[in-house]
């Protein structure tokens, strides 16, 4: 491994942007090389095409963090690149070949997220979805402040449907890099349940569950993410 200190790379996920890593970015303070990507959540081999273009921007190691369905897009993503030294999962899909977002969240009972959808007709074809306004806070961020929650819902980045169906091509990264994971037991969009599956199957050097955390964790919870995302950067030598 290169003795070159590996830039953090932060990919958010569906109904947020890459200000939701604000609170994290300044918990890991000046000490660290960090990157917010803006995720396109499109298709997922789109946006693996676009966070790989981002990578051999950087051009050194890299350990990669997604959200939600960011974390399909790292798993993607990291394949067979040897940039990449860690990956860490912040209340993400943690998928295997062939598997979605939508399979992962439906796997098990308790996501509430399919009824607080809108969706929006696409020029090119198909539909993007966004939480509606009114059941963003509850839905996405339980456990933030009610102003924070207004303006995430104001300025959330909708997905498309495609992305979210679009299953992992080839073997999951998490079998051969290290991984750690972080989630809340309140997460209304992932069932905890799915979380716990697939940190136990990843088998990661390091897990925490977060009693009261909601899905948005990176933003009301962000001094336990950024703990997280220290512990892969010294558990990976940097």
């Amino acid at each position: 491994m290169s003795d070159q200190q590996p830039t953090i790379v932060l990919v958010h996920g569906a109904f947020a942007d890459s200000a939701s890593w604000h609170g994290v970015i300044e918990r890991l303070g000046d000490g660290y090389h960090v990157v917010a990507a803006a995720n396109p959540l499109r298709s997922l081999a789109g946006d693996a095409a676009y966070l790989r273009d981002v990578l051999r921007g950087i051009g050194g190691p890299t350990i990669l963090v997604g959200h939600s369905y960011g974390g399909m897009v790292i798993t993607q993503a990291a394949t067979d690149d040897p940039s990449v030294s860690a990956l860490v999962y912040v209340n993400a899909f943690a998928p295997d070949t062939g598997e979605s977002a939508l399979s992962l969240s439906g796997q098990f009972p308790g996501s509430t997220l399919a009824d607080t959808l809108v969706r929006y007709p696409l020029s090119t074809g198909g539909n993007e979805v966004a939480i509606g306004q009114d059941a963003y806070h509850r839905q996405f961020a339980a456990d933030a402040s009610t102003d924070l929650a207004a303006l995430m819902a104001r300025t959330q980045r909708p997905v498309t449907e495609q992305a979210l169906g679009d299953g992992l091509v080839g073997d999951p990264a998490w079998r051969s890099l290290p991984s750690w994971f972080v989630f809340g037991d309140a997460d209304m969009n992932i069932p905890v349940a799915a979380h716990r599956f697939m940190a136990d199957r990843a088998d990661p050097r390091g897990q925490r569950e977060i009693t009261g955390g909601s899905h948005a964790m990176a933003v009301a919870r962000p001094g336990e993410v950024a703990e997280t995302v220290i512990e892969a950067v010294r558990g990976t030598g940097g």
